[in-house]
């Protein structure tokens, strides 16, 4: 079911301040950055490989607001792993899995993610703790979802 580990969210307080350190420390490169409203946050996707199932990436996260999720996230636990997300080759498919199995889903259809990606979020309380991502790139959307040029995902 899983490709590869897609990214790895990391709330930050200052975009720019930790843009800055994992360029300058690990030599990674900023390959998009986008606000998403919907999700209160303004965040930067740091590319790290590529590999049969994709690439795989660092994502910062700063969040829009204080009563944003991830500004809710900083207030409670303070900057750090956020959320760990793993790329799908069908997220509807995966989703339909995963609920099946039992797993809460906080999702329960695909929504709009970073670089034109399709996500969606299981609930941490079913995962260890951990807030799970699922991913499906935008290619992968190419070749499951008819009409995917079209499509608003």
């Amino acid at each position: 079911m899983f490709m590869r580990i897609d990214h790895v969210g990391i709330a930050c307080h200052d975009l720019e301040e930790k843009i800055a350190f994992f360029e300058r420390t690990f030599e990674l490169t900023v390959v998009a950055r986008e606000v998403n409203a919907e999700q209160g946050v303004k965040e930067a996707m740091l590319h790290i490989a590529d590999g049969e199932g994709g690439g795989s990436y660092i994502q910062l996260l700063e969040p829009l607001g204080a009563d944003t999720p991830v500004g809710k996230f900083l207030a409670k636990r303070g900057e750090g792993v956020h959320h760990v997300a793993f790329g799908v080759p069908d997220v509807v498919r995966a989703l339909d899995t995963i609920g099946g199995r039992g797993v809460r889903l906080l999702d329960e259809r695909p929504r709009h993610g970073s670089m034109g990606s399709s996500i969606a979020f299981l609930h941490p309380k079913d995962v260890g703790g951990m807030l799970t991502e699922l991913v499906q790139a935008p290619e992968r959307q190419a070749e499951t979802t008819p009409n995917a040029r079209n499509a608003d995902t």
